[in-house]
């Protein structure tokens, strides 16, 4: 008999995929994967012991404009004539019948998900620490080169006025869910929204881009890019500026998520990273400091939102070592942005 998980219809989820994956050998199990911060992901497994992986929308507090599926898989599908790694699509059920809600189906691929320290020590030696970071880059070059229009995504946003769009959304988010007074917010915003660096041609952005957002082989090398729900269409570097506030290093004071892989030995410094960007995508990035600013308030608004909803007892009785802490990490953050901005010349 199937293997019932919680947000799927194990009746309705194999028809669906008995019509489009040949020879599937039902009962199927289902597995939630941890570590996603928003749509759930199951692993399914059939009777023969072939994997696939189901993408669906959160089971409570959907918010109307978040979580499409159909958008997701619309990426994904896009990019997989690319350069690009990423997974299969297997196909987009947009019918709530079939399992509660929309959802989309892709292949497994197989490797592991540097997350944090323990996770680089245990599956990458330190040869393969190093190449893992430089196949990230050169990965993320790749998807900047891609063409929106060229792979039929022209369409999927605007394409000018990126930051400034972006600067006025975490923003307005901000404000509508304040749970305490912050005025350094509001300054580095201000001050960024003064001085925002002229946009090249838009690419394609990923939005959330960093290690434990793809799967790695043994030797380190990219073999697929998860988690396209913020993808957009904008400037490429706030992608950059990003991935530095998320690669910490070993004396840094400061790890925004309290635990990095990046810090264990092996791994290239964010300089080195830069460099590699710049020489491989051609870009100029001398405007680096903006986008790092960019991206220390920006994650200092995502989780003073998280910290909020703690507060106020949104994740139920959970340890103070969990959530309490990000109440001073948001501080550091827009101590950082505030000094970052300033190196922008800002």
């Amino acid at each position: 008999m199937a293997e019932a998980a919680e947000g799927i219809d194990v009746d309705g989820v194999t028809a669906w995929l008995g019509e489009r994956v040949a020879a599937l050998d039902p009962p199927l199990s289902f597995d939630v994967i941890e570590g996603g911060r928003s749509n759930l992901t199951y692993r399914v497994t059939d009777a023969e012991g072939r994997r696939f992986i189901l993408r669906r929308p959160p089971l409570h507090g959907v918010l109307e404009s978040a979580h499409d599926m159909g958008r997701e898989h619309r990426i994904i599908s896009a990019l997989e004539t690319t350069d690009v790694p990423v997974p299969r699509t297997i196909g987009f059920e947009p019918d709530e019948d079939v399992t509660g809600a929309p959802f989309y189906a892709m292949e497994f691929v197989a490797g592991p998900v540097i997350r944090d320290a323990a996770a680089a020590e245990d599956e990458l030696d330190v040869d393969a620490r190093r190449a893992a970071a430089f196949s990230l880059v050169d990965t993320l070059v790749a998807l900047h080169a891609v063409d929106p229009d060229d792979v039929g995504l022209g369409d999927l946003a605007r394409k000018e006025d990126y930051i400034a769009r972006q600067l006025k959304r975490w923003h307005g988010q901000y404000r509508k869910g304040r749970t305490r007074d912050l005025p350094a917010i509001d300054g580095v915003h201000e001050r960024l929204v003064a001085s925002i660096p002229a946009q090249g041609r838009a690419a394609i952005v990923h939005g959330d881009y960093r290690l434990d957002n793809v799967i790695v082989s043994e030797a380190g090398e990219v073999r697929a890019v998860l988690d396209w729900e913020l993808c957009t269409l904008g400037d490429p570097l706030a992608d950059l500026g990003l991935l530095m506030v998320y690669w910490s290093e070993p004396d840094d004071d400061l790890v925004p998520l309290q635990s990095a892989p990046t810090v264990v030995d092996g791994f290239p410094s964010r300089q080195e990273l830069a460099e590699r960007y710049a020489a491989r995508s051609g870009r100029d990035i001398s405007e680096l400091d903006y986008y790092t600013a960019f991206g220390l308030w920006k994650l200092a608004v995502i989780l003073e939102g998280v910290y909020g909803r703690y507060r106020s007892g949104a994740y139920g009785d959970v340890p103070e070592e969990v959530w309490g802490p990000f109440g001073d990490i948001v501080v550091r953050l827009l101590e950082q942005a505030d000094a970052a901005a300033t190196a922008a010349g800002r």
